[in-house]
C-alpha cells in the first residue's frame, strides 16, 4: 500500500487549516470493523482516520461524508469530521478526524441519550433521504414519502423481507412476515410522525466516548423518520446503561405505544442481519413477527 498519494490529496485539503504538516510516518491497523479495511493515519504529530474498501464502493464513503456532515450540525454530540473522499490504485478511502474512542461511562452514555434526543429535533418535510443509502453491505432504500405507514411498508420491512424470501428463509416464517408486512397499518396506520433526523445504525458499536468523555457517533445509516426507530434499535443489542435511556426520554417524551413499535422497527434489523448472515436470525424474525401479528389479534 502507498499510503503517499493519500497523504497528498490530504495535506493539499488541509491546506490554510493547520500550521505544520508532515508526511506519511506509519499506518496502524484499526480493529473491529468488517465491512471496510481501517487504519489509524499517521503524518507526524497527526493523526486521521481510513477506510478503505474497494473502488467500487467510492459512492457509499461519498454519502457517509455527507452524513458526518448532517450529524454534526446538532451540536450535542461529537462527531468526526469528513476530511476527502476519494479513490486510490485499487481502493476508494475516506479520511476523517481521528477520535481515541472508548465505551461510553455512566456519565457519556447521559450525554448520548440527551444528544440523540437533540440530534432527533432536527426534521424535514418527508421522510426518507436524497438517495439510496446503505446498512452495513445492504442498501436501504430511502425514496421521500408523506407517509410513515408506506414507507415503511415498502422501503424497510417490505424491501428487507423480499431479500430474505430471495436468500431463502423458511416458507411458514416467510408467509407470516408478509402478513405481517400487508397488514402493518394496524401498528402505523394511525402514527405519522415528525420525519426526524436519524443515525440510522445506533447500536452500540457506533456509539462511545472520546478521550474527553464526551459522547461520540459515527458510521451512520442516516435517514428522516421516526425518532423511535434509532431508540428501538439501541435496545435490540443492549449495551445502554438506563442513564442513556433516562436522559433521552427527559427530552423526548416515551410515548404509550412505543414497546410495540418498537418490535416492529426492531424486526426490520433483524432481517437485515438474516440477509447478511443467515442462521438463526431468521427463526428470530419468525418469533418476533408472531408476537406483532397476535398484537393485532391475527
Amino acid at each position: 500500500m502507498d499510503w503517499n498519494e493519500i497523504v497528498a490529496a490530504l495535506a493539499a485539503a488541509q491546506t490554510g487549516k493547520t500550521s505544520e504538516w508532515a508526511g506519511f510516518t506509519e499506518a496502524i491497523t484499526v480493529m473491529g470493523g468488517d465491512i471496510n479495511a481501517a487504519y489509524e493515519l499517521r503524518c507526524g504529530p497527526q493523526s486521521f482516520f481510513v477506510k478503505l474498501n474497494s473502488p467500487d464502493k467510492l459512492p457509499m464513503f461519498e454519502q457517509e461524508a455527507a452524513m458526518l456532515e448532517k450529524l454534526r450540525q446538532s451540536g450535542g454530540l461529537r462527531v468526526p469530521e469528513p476530511l476527502i473522499t476519494g479513490v486510490m490504485a485499487s481502493h476508494a478511502y475516506i479520511v476523517m478526524e481521528f477520535l481515541a474512542i472508548e465505551p461510553a461511562n455512566e456519565q457519556s452514555a447521559e450525554e448520548l441519550g440527551e444528544g440523540l434526543a437533540r440530534l432527533h429535533q432536527i426534521s424535514n418535510a418527508q421522510y426518507g433521504w436524497a438517495d439510496t443509502g446503505w446498512l452495513g453491505l445492504s442498501r436501504q432504500p430511502n425514496q421521500p414519502s408523506d407517509n410513515w405507514c408506506e414507507f415503511w411498508r415498502n422501503q424497510r420491512l417490505g424491501f428487507q423481507l423480499r431479500q430474505a424470501l430471495r436468500n431463502g428463509i423458511p416458507p411458514h416464517i416467510g408467509s407470516r412476515l408478509e402478513l405481517l408486512n400487508s397488514s402493518v397499518e394496524g401498528l402505523l396506520g394511525n402514527h405519522q410522525p415528525v420525519p426526524a433526523l436519524l443515525h440510522g445504525d445506533c447500536w452500540h458499536g457506533n456509539c462511545g466516548m472520546d478521550a474527553t468523555g464526551r459522547g461520540v457517533i459515527f458510521d451512520p445509516a442516516c435517514y428522516f423518520g421516526d425518532a423511535e426507530a434509532d431508540l428501538a434499535l439501541t435496545e435490540l443489542f443492549g449495551g445502554f446503561p438506563d442513564s442513556f435511556y433516562r436522559a433521552y426520554w427527559s427530552v423526548q417524551p416515551r410515548a404509550a405505544e412505543y414497546e410495540v413499535r418498537s418490535q416492529l422497527y426492531q424486526l426490520y434489523h433483524v432481517l437485515n442481519h438474516f440477509n447478511l448472515f443467515g442462521g438463526l436470525y431468521g427463526h428470530r424474525a419468525g418469533t418476533m413477527a408472531e408476537l406483532l401479528l397476535a398484537e393485532m389479534g391475527h
